[in-house]
């Protein structure tokens, strides 16, 4: 799940939206988004994990997966829809049929009043800073990997560097003169 820390780090943030057809209830009322970080965004490169919301849910089968969909009213997905305006790409299964549709947007973002995660407040959304396209949604997860290899060498650095340090410690001390007394 996005980490966003610091003043003025949930404002302003630019963001995708990706909405699938199916992913709306019976009763039309609420549309399940899975909203991310737009990587091209100052706050998304660092980020191993792009999504808002990130639940890990174990299936009946012992499999693992992650929900990311975040419950939105059909008139707050209204308000995202009209902030993108014509910042939108199909997003198409694997016979290139249209199953849903990627935003592209920019707002605040505020933690969950129920759940885990963030919630974009629709109150605040407008025009992304960044087009999306075909090659958005793979640039997210080129993203996220390289987010992920880099904090994993981070962690191999910070665990090989006590080691370093205490080698060089005793270098130092191995260099100190004793005091001349006069």
């Amino acid at each position: 799940m996005a980490l966003l820390k610091g003043k003025g780090a949930m404002t302003g943030v630019n963001l995708i939206a990706k909405v699938y057809k199916n992913n709306v209830t019976k009763d039309g009322k609420t549309v399940y988004a899975d909203v991310q970080v737009d990587a091209r965004d100052a706050r998304g490169p660092k980020q191993t994990n792009l999504h808002l919301k990130s639940e890990r849910v174990k299936e009946d089968d012992g499999t693992t997966r992650f929900n990311n969909g975040v419950p939105y009213s059909t008139s707050q997905m209204e308000e995202i829809a009209k902030a993108a305006g014509p910042n939108t790409e199909p997003i198409l299964d694997k016979d290139g049929k249209a199953v849903g549709t990627l935003y592209g947007f920019k707002g605040n973002v505020m933690p969950a009043t129920r759940g885990n995660g963030l919630v974009v407040n629709t109150k605040s959304v407008g025009p992304s800073d960044f087009k999306v396209d075909g090659t958005t949604l793979n640039n997210q997860f080129a993203s996220m990997r390289a987010a992920q290899t880099a904090a994993k060498e981070a962690r191999a650095q910070a665990a090989a560097a006590p080691e370093q340090t205490t080698e060089a410690e005793q270098t130092a001390e191995a260099r100190v003169d004793e005091p001349a007394v006069g």
